[in-house]
């Protein structure tokens, strides 16, 4: 039987998909996310949110009815699933915060904007809108923490952020476990350990756990 480790806990229905296909799954969080106190102050004209975390975090501030308005730029469909739910306008979607930086570049370099992130973000995108000189602010919304836990061996581990990426591997090795990812980010904090990576052709949960599936039933 097929062994899959998810870095995450995934919902039933997720987790199903799993089961259905004859696998035997393991689910741990190698990640803890808190929202932090924040205020809504300076923002710009635009807002960039590049997770469904961050859309959480903003939605639950007791004055967000002052920005929801304003235009977002997000990352991933389940991101701006989320916005929308909660009453934001989408402007632009892209597959990662890369892409989401030379659309900005690229369509909006004159507009101003404020991202909304973790405590613990990549720099791609700050730093390609810093250097076109692109205004951008940022407010630190949610805090991500490791919670790294030693596990056994699989044939399949599920990789959702590079921060989940780097929590498992403080613990754990990889060998000869394929690894599946939500996104090319993902993928590169896994590059400088093993070659046997499998992208996600969209950025969701869903899309990766079918990555997997189609992966080992070929």
């Amino acid at each position: 039987m097929i062994r899959i480790l998810s870095t995450k806990k995934l919902q039933a229905n997720q987790k199903q998909f799993l089961l259905n296909a004859g696998f035997a799954v393991v689910e741990a969080d190698f990640i803890r996310v808190t929202y932090l106190p924040f205020q809504l102050q300076a923002v710009a004209d635009n807002l960039i949110i590049t997770s469904q975390n961050g859309v959480k975090a903003l939605a639950q501030h007791p004055e967000v009815q002052d920005v929801r308005r304003k235009p977002v730029f997000c990352v991933g469909s389940k991101t701006a699933d989320l916005l929308d739910e909660h009453g934001f306008t989408v402007q632009e979607i892209a597959d990662s915060a890369q892409e989401l930086a030379e659309v900005i570049v690229s369509d909006y370099a004159d507009e101003t904007f404020t991202f909304f992130s973790s405590t613990i973000r990549r720099n791609e995108l700050p730093m390609a809108l810093l250097e076109a000189d692109v205004e951008l602010n940022e407010i630190e919304v949610y805090e991500t923490e490791p919670t790294p836990q030693k596990v056994g061996t699989f044939d399949g581990i599920l990789f959702f952020s590079p921060s989940g990426v780097q929590s498992f591997l403080s613990a754990n090795e990889i060998t000869n476990e394929m690894c599946f990812c939500i996104g090319k980010t993902t993928a590169t904090e896994l590059e400088k350990t093993t070659a046997n990576i499998v992208i996600a052709n969209q950025p969701s949960v869903e899309n990766t756990i079918i990555q997997a599936i189609n992966y080992f039933k070929k």
